[in-house]
């Protein structure tokens, strides 16, 4: 199992930027997906992102397709998520997830991965 820690959660204007990181145990083996969830303020939790271990292909929610991008380094064993012209509703708690063959996924109340982590805030607000 994956030790995942987030950082770069923050407070920023509507309009503004945010660069997510998520720093891994062992990003490198066992084909691990990245992905990152979200959970906004009275809402269920959401996939946001994912990136595959096998060939770097990437999905996004609709509502961040052309503002966010993530990539993934595997010699540092880290992952970011790069957020631009942030909106309100963007703001939550933002989780790194990974998952052996498919990618984090939420559905419901009911969220699946293998590992995740314990979490980063973002407040976009003016």
């Amino acid at each position: 199992q994956l030790r995942l820690v987030e950082s770069g959660g923050g407070l920023v204007q509507p309009g503004g930027s945010l660069r997510l990181s998520c720093e891994t145990s062992r990003l490198g083996v066992n084909s691990y997906n990245i992905g990152w969830l979200r959970q906004g303020p009275g809402k269920e939790r959401e996939g946001v992102s994912c990136i595959s271990s096998s060939d770097g292909s990437t999905n996004y929610a609709d509502s961040v397709k052309g503002r966010f991008a993530i990539s993934r380094d595997n010699a540092e064993n880290t992952v970011t998520l790069q957020m631009n012209n942030l909106k309100p509703e963007d703001s939550g708690t933002y989780y790194c997830a990974a998952r052996v063959g498919l990618c984090p996924a939420c559905s419901g109340n009911v969220c699946y991965h293998d590992s995740w982590g314990q979490g980063t805030q973002v407040t976009v607000s003016s």
